[in-house]
């Protein structure tokens, strides 16, 4: 068939690449003048299953509450005239119970540890430079009770398969000996040493040319403005330079899908939440980081990507608002350069901000809504690069007419 793929992120990409392996022809249509522009260019780059927790969690309301008047939270919620905001919301609140945090975690780990035994296999086929890091992900405690806790808390996806390894400060330290001079404020730590890291956009851009080698095509500077539907079914997908006709359509385009499914009368339940994120230079500094690592504590997440370090965090409920300023990142910007003083050149710090399209449960949106021949592959919030590949092979599968290699039960409306 001829699939029309509308997004050119990560799981865009990803999606059209894995269609093209199955023998269809793909064309993908993105707004930028690239591919992996937006989201899939400034986030933390992790490969992360063991990061799989579902941020709609029974402490999730009074962390928003208390971002209404505290305003150094990680997660903030700002009101807004916009009412989408707060249906959308009430249904996350609906999500925020013990038993369905438990449940969409599982589901989350699910597909995201499926997910990374594809990116393998296609890691394995292409070759790809994207700074990929295997040596894991390190989640550390400032506090003995903070990691009796996280321990606790990780024990879930342990139970599930994942690998975890207790350390304490000196096995910290030792691991990765960038942190020596913040030892005294480390209480211990997880080790994912399954989780890996690379840079999304690097990888989605070398995926693309291949795509583009294989015959595929892919038409950047390109704004979808809606869906044009015959009978059933989509009969074109219109933008700014035409209509665009094919035998099948993905609709991928993260935090903007809801804007285009409701053309066709499809309500969505992806809202866009705001993140920030600093690229620094390492520079001629003598200890960058060699693993990737979150300070549970701050909330801040920090990658190395070769010559650079990424770093993530913040979490606000800010609309399709995408601008910044430097005060934003100074809170990041601090914890980083205290954690490793001799990390990079952080007086020449990139500041970015951009959307994470998140669902009530954090789970991504599958399959068919009313319209046979338009497949949803959108809504993966804030480890859309985690789970884009299984995402990606989910949907060729379905529409394929095959079984997808993992159970569907939970992700599947």
């Amino acid at each position: 068939m001829r699939v029309i793929v509308l997004g050119g992120g990560v799981v865009g990409v990803t999606t059209a690449y894995q269609l093209q392996k199955d023998g269809h022809e793909v064309v993908i249509l993105e707004r930028q003048q690239q591919v992996a522009a937006e989201t899939s260019w400034g986030n933390a780059g992790m490969i992360a299953p063991g990061h799989s927790f579902v941020w709609s969690s029974p402490r999730a309301p009074m962390i928003l509450l208390k971002s209404l008047v505290l305003k150094d939270q990680a997660l903030r919620f700002r009101l807004s005239a916009d009412p989408r905001l707060y249906s959308w919301s009430w249904l996350f609140l609906m999500e925020c119970t013990a038993q369905k945090a438990r449940r969409n975690t599982l589901l989350k780990h699910r597909l995201a540890v499926y997910s990374q035994s594809i990116l393998h296999e296609v890691v394995a086929d292409e070759a790809i430079d994207y700074d990929r890091n295997d040596r894991g992900i390190l989640y550390f405690y400032r506090s003995q009770q903070a990691l009796d806790k996280g321990v606790e808390h990780m024990r879930l996806l342990e139970s599930d398969g994942q690998l975890i390894k207790v350390l304490a400060r000196d096995a910290i330290v030792a691991l990765d000996p960038s942190l020596a001079s913040a030892r005294e404020k480390i209480a211990g730590g997880i080790h994912c040493p399954t989780d890996e890291t690379g840079d999304p956009a690097k990888f989605t851009r070398a995926l693309a040319a291949k795509v583009v080698e294989r015959g595929g095509e892919i038409r950047t500077g390109t704004t979808i403005t809606g869906i044009e539907t015959s009978r059933d079914g989509v009969a074109q997908v219109m933008t700014d330079k035409g209509g665009v006709k094919g035998d099948a359509y993905v609709l991928a385009l993260g935090s903007y899908s809801p804007l285009i499914a409701k053309t066709v009368g499809i309500s969505l339940p992806i809202y866009p939440i705001k993140g920030y994120s600093l690229t620094i230079p390492v520079g001629n500094r003598p200890a960058p980081p060699t693993i990737a690592a979150i300070d549970e504590h701050n909330l801040v997440a920090v990658s190395r990507f070769g010559d650079r370090l990424r770093v993530t965090a913040t979490a606000e409920f800010a609309g399709y608002d995408t601008s910044h300023k430097p005060a934003d990142f100074a809170f990041m910007k601090g914890v980083t350069e205290e954690l490793y003083p001799e990390g990079a050149d952080y007086d020449r710090a990139e500041m970015w901000a951009g959307l994470r399209p998140m669902t009530p449960n954090n789970l991504p949106e599958f399959g068919q809504r009313r319209l046979r021949n338009l497949y949803f592959n959108t809504g993966h919030g804030h480890i859309g690069w985690t789970m884009s590949h299984g995402s990606a092979r989910i949907t060729a599968d379905l529409i394929a007419g095959r079984k997808p290699a993992i159970s569907m039960d939970g992700l599947l409306n």
